[in-house]
């Protein structure tokens, strides 16, 4: 018994020091800390509290808070503070605790960050619930078998009003963090038939009968009505904790970015989402270019480590630098995450790898932090055709890998491209030499004219897939045959041929259409079937499609020849880019403006990075040399290569810059003066 009183002695005057700590956060004049649209660089911490968390805060003192800060020097932490299981990991008042705390870890989170200047954001599972949908069945998500979820509760439900928002403000009241990071949201919000939900949906748009999968009646209308109630509950939560505290800085894990594709119309303070831990340097360089045009701060975040089934192994120096360097040659910002133990303490050993990664972030910092893309390629994101195509309500799945597979096919041909979304090229597709509509089946009849009338007007349309081509057949000036088929075609391109499993369409094309490379029947050059695309003149611009699907084929099966086919196609619309890149393909090309100059990211690609039996690697073997030409309407004073700042000797002549760079390790920018 005297143990037991001792234990919780200790254990009061712990809490009670850390109280004291955080209510001097309030006092005390501590430096200032840089507001989420500022920051360039944090770490995230997580783990998912569960039954098992009996001793949080065991092993966490201030000490490992000063050294992840003294070892990375970040704008910014995030930590824990409820996972999907839904438990809290901080001894909540209004919400589900775990199980044991030996101590409040939030509050020594607060008042070290605090003192260092240092934001400090919460990881906080908001759709995903499992212990809330256990103890409220009336708050839960029903699936199309009318069976409750066990993990995901109700947007329409009262989860938001009785549990999410109260959290919110007892973290904001009780800890003064300045924000939050809202995880498992829109990715794993899904179709809601409760019977409430069923009822406003017919009470609204007059339909009886309820779709259950996509190819059923009205799927559309219903997943985009559920989809119409996910960003009902964001813009609730977010509003509402905005009156409460307007310094409360948020963003919801994934919205508005490849999984939720809209224009921003919540009052979000970021967006955010973590990339995948395998191919992350293709999912890093697709979801950076869905991101960057939204109008808002954002960042990408980088596992650092790999999962195969449940064993993590971390990943090394070169590895993570790379990630980063893709986000940040597009000027956003850059996290990694670190899971935390079950008592909520940090695997000090790999700030080692963090701190490397901080200082090659911050060389960067001045060159590339919110830099502005330059309009060259624009691959279209076709928000409406997105969600009629997809299964799900937000999460992609496989609907995605066309448009991925084309943005790398692009990349190593060291095109610049940005992904653009239809409602950001609506007042700006004039600022692009090239749009490329890719492998989409539905076009909404507004985006269909506004495209035609920029070409019209002299802009290049380069449509992708049999899909796509019967949107614009009549413009095309062809006629398609039949219906498309998937087999085993040989697309042929300058005397060679690869063999690809795809969907293709036969097409009869008129004498204004000019027919490009060709489909062969099987891997021979004798057995020509067809043209593989076809070029039209369209008032002052250009019309291009091809008749076989490429970007699902590319992401998943590359070859050169697609690769080669479809950059000298894209050549025949747009023969004089703003860059041109020789010496590797292994080079991604960014030019941006930052504070009035050109700077020209260069991020080296090759290596095993795609691999999928190379989890680690630590060899990034370098590239070069390269030839580099850059169109610019005067000779430059200066071309210096950041961030070493080392001179750069070139030569100017008739509007180009010519220069060679000996060899890119891993991310060098061009800066032009």
């Amino acid at each position: 018994m005297f143990r037991f009183q001792l234990k919780l002695i200790i254990i009061f005057l712990l809490v009670a020091l850390t109280g004291d700590n955080l209510r001097a956060v309030e006092t005390q004049k501590y430096p200032p800390r840089l507001k989420r649209s500022e920051c360039f660089l944090g770490v995230h911490f997580d783990f998912h509290a569960g039954n098992d968390c009996k001793e949080i805060g065991k092993n966490v003192d201030g000490e490992m808070i000063e050294y992840i800060i003294d070892q990375v020097h970040p704008d910014y932490l995030q930590t824990d503070c409820k996972g999907h299981p839904g438990l809290s990991s901080y001894p909540t008042k209004v919400g589900n605790p775990a199980p044991g705390f030996v101590k409040d870890t939030l509050k020594i989170w607060r008042e070290v960050t605090a003192r260092r200047g240092v934001g400090l954001y919460l990881h906080y599972s908001g759709v995903w619930d499992s212990t809330a949908v256990k103890q409220h069945p009336d708050w839960v998500r029903v699936d199309e078998k009318g069976k409750r979820d066990d993990r995901i509760i109700s947007v329409f439900g009262p989860y938001v009003n009785e549990l999410l928002i109260p959290q919110l403000k007892e973290l904001s009241d009780n800890y003064q963090v300045d924000g939050m990071w809202v995880d498992g949201e829109c990715w794993a919000t899904e179709c809601d038939y409760a019977d409430n939900v069923i009822e406003l949906f017919q009470k609204q748009t007059g339909i009886k009968n309820i779709p259950r999968k996509r190819k059923d009646s009205h799927w559309y209308e219903f997943s985009e009505f559920c989809r119409q109630g996910f960003r009902d509950y964001l813009n609730h939560y977010v509003t509402e904790l905005h009156k409460h505290n307007p310094d409360f800085q948020i963003a919801s894990n994934w919205a508005f970015t490849s999984m939720m594709p809209d224009p921003v119309t919540i009052d979000v303070d970021y967006i955010s989402g973590d990339y995948s831990p395998q191919d992350s340097v293709n999912t890093a360089r697709f979801e950076a270019r869905c991101m960057v045009h939204q109008g808002k701060p954002w960042d990408l975040m980088a596992w650092s480590f790999t999962r195969v089934d449940t064993f993590f192994s971390t990943k090394t120096i070169p590895q993570l630098k790379r990630e980063a360097a893709v986000v940040l040659a597009l000027g956003g910002g850059f996290q990694a995450y670190f899971p935390q133990r079950r008592d909520g303490s940090v695997r000090k050993w790999q700030m080692k790898l963090m701190g490397a990664v901080a200082k090659f972030c911050r060389a960067r910092q001045k060159f590339c932090h919110q830099g502005k893309p330059i309009p060259q390629i624009g691959l279209i994101y076709d928000t409406k055709a997105f969600y009629r195509q997809n299964n799900k309500l937000f999460s992609p799945g496989g609907i995605l890998y066309p448009l991925r597979g084309i943005l790398q096919a692009l990349l190593e041909s060291q095109n610049v491209v940005d992904v653009v979304m239809d409602h950001q090229l609506r007042s700006r597709m004039q600022d692009y030499p090239l749009l490329i509509y890719p492998e989409w089946n539905y076009i909404d009849p507004d985006f269909k004219a506004q495209l035609l009338a920029y070409v019209k007007e002299g802009g290049n349309l380069l449509i992708i897939g049999p899909g796509s081509a019967a949107l614009f057949e009549k413009e095309l000036n062809v006629e398609l045959l039949g219906k498309p088929v998937t087999i085993v075609n040989g697309l042929e391109h300058n005397s060679w041929v690869a063999g690809l499993k795809t969907t293709s369409q036969k097409v009869k094309l008129s004498a204004m259409a000019q027919p490009y490379g060709k489909i062969n029947s099987d891997n021979d050059l004798v057995s020509p079937l067809q043209p593989a695309a076809s070029i039209t003149s369209y008032g002052r611009g250009k019309i291009a499609a091809t008749y076989i699907n490429l970007g699902e084929r590319y992401k998943n099966s590359a070859t050169t020849v697609a690769r080669n086919f479809l950059n000298d196609l894209v050549r025949k619309l747009f023969p004089d880019p703003l860059v041109e890149v020789t010496g590797s393909h292994y080079v991604d090309v960014i030019p941006t403006h930052i504070n009035g100059k050109l700077a020209l990211n260069l991020v080296n690609t090759a290596g095993p990075h795609s691999d999928s039996t190379c989890n680690v690697h630590d060899d990034i073997p370098p590239v070069g040399p390269l030839h580099i030409t850059i169109r610019y309407s005067k000779k430059p004073q200066k071309v210096t290569l950041q961030p070493a700042g080392e001179p750069l000797s070139f030569q100017y002549q008739n509007g180009k810059i010519s220069l060679n760079l000996p060899l890119l390790k891993i991310y060098d920018i061009i800066l032009v003066d």
